[in-house]
């Protein structure tokens, strides 16, 4: 296998999860970052706004100003609504260019729901037939076949790394179903106090949007993409006064003749090979502290006192597994590098 790398740029640089891709990026031994970019800041050095990235990259530029012919690959970390515009721009021109895009824009099927989702109309609709939604335990045999990425949301990652298996398998019920997330304030971005204005931000626990969340379409979208069949679920989210990480709780109801050790033994099986996915023993109590500052998901099954009733336990890093990591991990699997390789 050629030891050849790849050239990259990152549009989106200096928000969190731009900054935990460059950090990771920066000692991947395959990558040749070319171009760092941003709307403000221009000329400064990354290092600037992340003292964790030693290494001598480009400063930061407008993303007008890259030659796109001497890329092979452009991350994008962008507002909801910018991505599409400037893969649109590129996507026919440079044919050997991939993308990979951590925000929403090419993650929903439908472009009316997305726009109900996201308020804003889809402006490259003809290319999201041609865009992979990417859970990299679930591609791995046929991402290097697309160029556009979808990068999948946080708290969708960390609900579906469980539940798709056990769907398919025909373990759990697929109606019922609660998902209670708790994530890190770094999941709503630098702008977090326009976002949230709740007393106490910084010190307090807040439930949100438990009707229209809009990871609820995407959630929903993926599953029936999987098992073939409608879920009637309730989702609800938390912001935690805590920087970064997600602790996310499903209840379930089992099929009959299901118990909740063959659904923790079946995960395991499932994710026996796969190097990022943890399943702990069945009633293994779970928090998010294992799994900051790493591509890991841990799993626990777990018995309730109701009989043919569990909850699953699912715990990542937003800003890694939900997001930059499971970025990198989809750069690997597309120039079929080592999936963990640049992961620690």
């Amino acid at each position: 296998m050629s030891k050849k790398k790849i050239n990259i740029a990152v549009i989106g640089a200096t928000g969190y999860t731009g900054l935990d891709l460059i950090y990771l990026l920066s000692s991947h031994p395959r990558t040749n970052i070319r171009y760092i970019c941003a709307r403000k800041n221009l000329g400064k050095k990354i290092s600037f706004f992340d003292k964790r990235i030693k290494k001598n990259l480009p400063k930061i530029t407008s993303f007008k100003k890259m030659k796109w012919s001497n890329l092979d690959l452009i991350f994008l970390s962008l507002p909801n609504g910018e991505a599409q515009k400037i893969i649109n721009n590129l996507y026919y021109k440079y044919k050997n260019l991939k993308f990979i895009d951590l925000s929403a824009d090419f993650r929903i099927i439908d472009p009316n729901k997305y726009k109900s989702n996201y308020h804003i109309k889809h402006k490259s609709v003809p290319l999201i037939k041609d865009t992979i939604y990417s859970i990299s335990e679930f591609v791995k045999d046929h991402i290097h076949k697309y160029r556009i990425i979808a990068n999948p949301g946080c708290y969708p990652t960390s609900v579906q790394l469980p539940l798709i298996p056990l769907f398919k398998k025909k373990l759990v019920k697929n109606n019922n179903i609660i998902i209670d997330s708790k994530s890190g304030y770094s999941g709503a971005g630098k702008n977090l106090k326009k976002r949230f204005k709740h007393k106490n931000l910084f010190s307090s626990t807040f439930a949100y949007n438990p009707k229209n969340h809009r990871h609820i379409v995407e959630i929903e979208q993926e599953l029936k993409n999987h098992v073939g069949v409608d879920t009637i679920l309730t989702f609800n989210p938390h912001i935690l006064p805590t920087f970064r990480g997600i602790l996310t709780s499903i209840y379930l109801d089992l099929n009959n003749n299901v118990s909740a050790r063959k659904v923790r033994d079946t995960l395991y099986r499932y994710y026996k090979n796969k190097c990022f996915i943890k399943i702990l023993k069945l009633n293994s109590n779970l928090g998010s502290g294992n799994v900051l500052n790493t591509n890991n998901c841990e799993i626990s099954v777990c018995e309730t006192k109701i009989k043919n009733k569990i909850i699953i336990f699912s715990a990542i890093d937003n800003l890694v597994k939900g997001a930059s990591g499971q970025a990198v991990q989809n750069m690997n699997l597309i120039f079929k590098f080592r999936e963990s390789l640049g992961l620690k």
